[in-house]
């Protein structure tokens, strides 16, 4: 990527190099040395000449005027259009965190009014100011998200938000702007931290009711689950997913994957017989209320239904694994189910023939071998069972002799 200096000095004329900072996170990915997929700029250009170059106004959700433009190497050009940069000073000091509140000059001039280059190079997230989480306190959440990536907020920053009072503001967000938070923090470097942080500081139980309950239900029996309780069990087994995938969605399904143990009766406890089941329709809730996107309803629904009995995979009939890959095909989560059953629990084995159970179910009537004109004489009823039956007969075939070269078994 080229950087973004020589860009923007090509970008805008000469004559409007002093009228152009570069702010926020741009600045702070440039100190570091990353690759940022935006660029944000403060300028006091005005609309006519930024419609000029290219500019586009966009709706605002503060009362500033935001100017947008996309490059296809830089991503999105976004500008907020100020009366005057006179005084930079004071917009950035109402910034979120210090590492944010640095801007630079078209001639590379750092300005860096409260030391943020500082907590950049030591990567200290630190509050602006005392007033900093009031201003808006989606920052908290931004805060963990930056924890996710292996910042780490300075006692005093903790404080702000342990000691603030934050159910009424919570109330009225959106759920969505906590949603995006967490999202964007799953695929970074720790997502556990995240979570941790909202239990450690007790905040966002207006959004993550079921995640604060997580600590006191026990994951199940010690024999099994020597780790306690089911924050812990839950968090280890989102770790070990992260080792092997930054796929947020398999992330949030691992994390999640027994949302169906909230559903148990206390008097039952340690035990958690029908939890899998229980877990479908808790996820489905759970994902709207959440306002996530269709497709983490469908898979973490099936995950939490379908991961017990894939860890007793080997024990399984050969009809229940054809049922359970034709599930995931569908429910497109035939990667993240065998991943998830094999960090479940240390020393789960692997779902040995899952990758072939899966070509199996995705097969279709001619690669089976199936007479079309037989199966449409067939009662609709029985249609399923004749189906599954010939897929059963496959597992047991060596692999040379399964049809999955497009050239299919002659009926019998």
């Amino acid at each position: 990527m080229t950087a973004p200096i020589p860009f923007l000095k090509s970008l805008f004329p000469p004559s409007c190099h002093c009228r152009v900072l570069l702010v926020g996170g741009t600045v702070r990915d440039m100190l570091l040395g990353r690759k940022n997929g935006d660029i944000d700029l403060v300028s006091s250009l005005s609309p006519t000449e930024l419609t000029t170059l290219g500019f586009h106004q966009v709706k605002a959700t503060s009362g500033a005027s935001i100017y947008f433009r996309y490059h296809p190497e830089f991503g999105k050009i976004e500008i907020t259009r100020i009366d005057s940069l006179e005084d930079p000073e004071k917009d950035l000091a109402r910034r979120d965190f210090t590492i944010n509140a640095m801007a630079m000059e078209l001639n590379g001039t750092l300005i860096d009014p409260i030391k943020g280059a500082d907590d950049v190079k030591n990567k200290i997230l630190r509050a602006c100011s005392e007033d900093s989480f009031s201003i808006d306190p989606l920052r908290i959440f931004r805060a963990f998200r930056f924890e996710a990536d292996e910042w780490r907020m300075t006692a005093e920053t903790a404080a702000l938000i342990r000691h603030g009072n934050w159910a009424e503001t919570f109330g009225a967000m959106p759920v969505e702007r906590f949603s995006n938070e967490m999202l964007k923090a799953l695929p970074l470097k720790t997502p556990e931290r995240f979570f941790e942080r909202m239990i450690e500081l007790h905040v966002g139980t207006e959004f993550l009711p079921e995640l604060f309950r997580l600590p006191s239900i026990p994951a199940g029996p010690l024999q099994h689950h020597p780790e306690g309780d089911l924050f812990s069990h839950s968090i280890q087994v989102l770790q070990r997913v992260a080792s092997s995938t930054d796929d947020p969605l398999t992330r949030f399904c691992a994390l999640f994957h027994d949302l169906g143990k909230l559903a148990t009766d206390p008097a039952l406890y340690p035990k958690h017989h029908g939890h899998d089941a229980a877990g479908f329709a808790m996820a489905v809730e759970f994902c709207n209320q959440l306002r996530l996107p269709a497709t983490y309803r469908t898979a973490l629904a099936w995950i939490s239904t379908l991961h017990g009995k894939a860890n007793l995979w080997a024990t399984l009939r050969d009809a229940t694994k054809i049922t359970m890959a034709e599930q995931s095909i569908r429910a497109r989560i035939v990667e993240i189910l065998p991943l998830v059953a094999a960090t479940d629990k240390i020393g789960n084995p692997p779902m040995t023939g899952w990758d072939r159970a899966v070509r199996i179910a995705g097969m279709n009537t001619r690669e089976l071998g199936i007479d079309q004109e037989k199966l449409e004489a067939m009662p609709v009823k029985k249609r399923t069972s004749y189906l599954l039956q010939k897929r059963i007969r496959l597992i047991s075939l060596p692999e040379e002799s399964l049809p999955f070269s497009g050239t299919p078994s002659p009926e019998k």
